[in-house]
């Protein structure tokens, strides 16, 4: 796969993070497409004992979305592992000028970006990954794409880490049922056609107040304060991937999701969105993660926003401590 005889340079995060371009061999309809894959390696010397120090982290964003989350790689780093995220075609690092930000009209699209990173990071082939363990960490959007990536590439993952998935639609599966045919109407007859804006700034708005909005200056393009305007191919893409979510799959190994106590519907500003996810039904998330292995734990994190860890300092304490427990059992000792 293209991108491993390229460079790594540093990164817009700063030490220890460096970026590697990947060419994906893939022309779109507005140039060719890259991912670009972000690193940050612990010293060898310094992880000799530590308890994570054979694992490879590779962790995907949400939509409208980049990585840019320092304190999650230093929670996998700290113990060891490897930690590498992934900016997918037409994201952050990876959106170039013309492109419609985001868009795909089917997940399995992003196999390619995913095989990719895995290449470059020395994980090409289960042959190869068998020196070191792979665990996929995905925020909501990024949280689906892996659940069905792992699903469909069985073995591959030791264990999955899910923040926030978003594994089901914002009005649970009997809205999904009767929205479907108007929207496999509108994706076969206009894909990349506009729909209502359903993002008014709220979470945005949210991480404002908290004090967790990413300082980049590419941040407004990256991650625009209403998102990026979604189209009905895309959206089609997306519930067809909640379709396999509630009729059951297996990520092929331990899986962790971590959630909000509560939702806020995204109505109008209200105060409880710095404390709760005021992007997704959180109940409705729980209730798809039971369909998505044999072995899942969800943590439900009081007073946290639809990033956990982009939460006030409290809740976002409490998510890293419960992903270091879990850690602890699935990861460190099996």
């Amino acid at each position: 796969m293209a991108g491993t005889s390229l460079a790594w340079v540093p990164d817009i995060l700063g030490k220890p993070f460096e970026q590697l371009t990947m060419p994906l061999g893939v022309e779109g309809a507005q140039g060719e497409l890259v991912a670009t894959l972000v690193r940050s390696i612990p010293n060898p010397l310094l992880t000799l004992w530590a308890p994570l120090r054979d694992v490879d982290v590779l962790y995907v964003h949400g939509w409208s979305d980049y990585f840019f989350q320092r304190d999650v790689a230093q929670f996998w780093t700290s113990r060891g592992a490897r930690f590498y995220a992934l900016d997918l075609r037409r994201y952050g690092r990876s959106l170039r000028a013309g492109m419609t930000p985001g868009y795909v009209d089917r997940l399995e699209d992003y196999d390619v970006d995913i095989a990719a990173a895995l290449d470059a990071m020395g994980q090409g082939t289960p042959d190869a990954a068998s020196a070191r363990r792979l665990v996929l960490m995905g925020h909501s959007t990024g949280g689906l794409i892996l659940t069905l990536w792992a699903s469909r590439h069985a073995g591959r993952a030791g264990a999955v880490v899910l923040n926030s998935p978003w594994l089901e639609l914002q009005v649970g599966a009997i809205g999904r049922h009767a929205l479907a045919p108007l929207v496999e109407m509108r994706a076969k007859w206009d894909p990349r056609g506009s729909q209502p804006e359903v993002d008014f700034g709220f979470y945005t708005r949210a991480q404002h107040e908290i004090g967790s909005l990413p300082t980049d200056p590419q941040r407004e393009t990256w991650r625009p304060d209403r998102g990026f305007p979604t189209a009905p191919g895309w959206l089609a893409a997306v519930m067809d991937g909640h379709r396999a979510v509630a009729a059951g799959l297996d990520v092929g190994g331990p899986a962790f999701v971590l959630l909000s106590a509560r939702s806020t519907p995204p109505l109008s500003w209200k105060e409880s969105m710095t404390s709760t996810d005021a992007v997704l039904v959180v109940d409705e998330i729980a209730r798809a993660a039971t369909r998505i292995g044999r072995d899942v734990t969800i943590a439900r994190i009081e007073g946290a926003i639809h990033d956990v860890f982009l939460s006030r300092p409290t809740p976002r304490a409490d998510a890293f401590a419960a992903l270091r427990r879990w850690s602890d059992g699935y990861i460190v000792h099996h």
